[in-house]
C-alpha cells in the first residue's frame, strides 16, 4: 500500500507557473495515476491509514488528467507549425492569439502547448540548461515596466528600482537568447486596454520583446477582439503578424460526451458505477453551459464531496447540491428563465 505513505499531499503547495521553478515542475509532472485499493483492504484500514488513503484520492481528484479537446489539439498544432517555421526568420516572427470567453479552455490550451513543446526539447537535448518556453501573465492596471518585471520574475531576476522598463527588457532578452526560449506565453492579454494611451505603451513594449528576441509569441485573454487589439496602425501590424484561434463553450454533441467519459475514468470512488456520469452528460451541460472549466470544477468539487460524505459516487442528487461558478450559474438561469 505505498499509497498511504504519500500522506500530506495536499499540504504539497505549489509555485505558479508564472516562476520558472512553478512552470518546470508542471512540465516534469505526469498525469496523476492513483489506483484504489481493494474493497477488503479499503474497508480494513486503520483510521489514520483511512485519512492518508483519502487525502490522496482528494488530491488526485484536485489535479484531474487533462483531456485533450479539439481546441487544444487546434492550439497545440497551430503553435508547433509556427515555432519550426520562426526558426530561421530574421525578420517579423508570426505569432499566435487564442480568444474567447471565461472558462473555455484558453489557459489550459496554452499550457499544454508549452509542456509538449518544453518536453520534446528535453528529449533532444537532455543535459541542456535550456528555458525553452517562458509563461507570464499581462499585469492588470500596469505599466510596461510591470510587465517586463513578469519576465524578470518567472527567471528569478533581481531588478533595482533605478531600472526602468528597457533596461528590464534587454536583460531578461540576453537571458533568454543564451538560454534558446522557443516559445513566449503572455495570458490574460485582456487586462491590457489597447483603447487607453497606457494599453498603447504595453502594445508598444510586448512588440519591443518580439523584436528583440528570435521566440514565437503565444497570447490569450478573454475576447481580445473586442479590447481594440487590432485597431489602428498597432493593431493592425500585430493582424497582420498574428493568427487567431477562438475558444467557445462546447455544444452537446459527441465530442462533450467524449470530454464527459474522459474525465469520467479518472474517478477513484469505491462506489461509483462506470458510465454514470456519462449519463448525466446532457445535464451537466446545462449545468455547466458547455464550458469545459466549469464542468472540471462540478467533477472535482463532487468527487471530492463523494469521499467526504462517504457515498463514495457521483450522483444526479450530489452533482444537485454542488454549487458551480457564478457564470455558469447564471448562464442557466437566463436560460431557464427564457431569456
Amino acid at each position: 500500500m505505498a499509497v498511504l505513505n504519500e500522506a500530506n499531499q495536499l499540504e504539497d503547495r505549489r509555485q505558479p507557473t508564472t516562476t520558472l521553478e512553478g512552470w518546470r515542475r508542471f512540465v516534469e509532472s505526469d498525469p496523476p495515476e492513483f489506483e484504489i485499493l481493494p474493497d477488503g483492504d479499503w474497508k480494513s484500514l486503520s483510521e489514520n491509514d483511512r485519512i492518508a488513503y483519502d487525502e490522496a484520492r482528494i488530491a488526485h481528484h484536485a489535479e484531474l488528467v487533462v483531456v485533450t479537446t479539439s481546441a487544444i489539439e487546434e492550439v497545440t498544432n497551430e503553435g508547433r507549425l509556427l515555432t519550426l517555421i520562426n526558426q530561421r526568420e530574421n525578420g517579423a516572427r508570426q505569432g499566435l492569439i487564442v480568444s474567447g470567453g471565461a472558462a473555455t479552455g484558453k489557459t489550459t490550451a496554452l499550457k499544454q502547448l508549452g509542456r509538449l513543446h518544453e518536453l520534446r526539447t528535453r528529449r533532444r537535448f537532455p543535459k541542456s540548461d535550456r528555458i525553452p518556453v517562458v509563461y507570464v501573465t499581462a499585469p492588470p492596471k500596469g505599466s510596461p515596466r510591470k510587465l517586463a518585471m513578469e519576465f524578470a520574475r518567472f527567471l528569478g531576476l533581481p531588478v533595482s528600482a533605478r531600472k526602468n522598463a528597457t533596461d528590464i527588457a534587454d536583460a531578461v532578452c540576453q537571458i533568454l537568447i543564451d538560454a534558446r526560449c522557443d516559445i513566449v506565453i503572455v495570458d490574460e492579454l485582456h487586462n491590457i486596454n489597447m483603447a487607453t494611451s497606457v494599453g498603447e505603451d504595453h502594445s508598444d513594449h510586448m512588440k519591443y520583446f518580439t523584436e528583440h528576441l528570435p521566440a514565437t509569441f503565444v497570447y490569450a485573454g478573454i475576447e481580445v477582439e473586442r479590447s481594440g487589439i487590432f485597431t489602428g496602425v498597432r493593431g493592425k501590424q500585430l493582424a497582420g503578424r498574428c493568427s487567431l484561434i477562438n475558444t467557445a463553450p462546447f455544444p452537446y454533441h459527441d465530442e462533450w460526451k467524449q470530454l464527459v467519459a474522459g474525465m469520467e475514468t479518472t474517478l477513484r470512488l469505491h462506489r461509483h458505477e462506470p458510465g454514470a456520469l456519462v449519463a448525466q452528460a446532457k445535464y451537466l451541460h446545462q449545468r455547466t453551459g458547455g464550458m469545459i472549466g466549469s464542468l472540471a470544477r462540478l467533477v472535482r468539487a463532487s468527487s471530492t464531496m463523494a469521499i467526504l460524505n462517504e457515498s463514495e459516487a457521483v450522483t444526479r442528487e450530489l452533482l444537485d447540491t454542488i454549487r458551480t461558478d457564478h457564470a455558469a450559474e447564471s448562464a442557466v438561469r437566463r436560460a431557464s428563465s427564457g431569456r
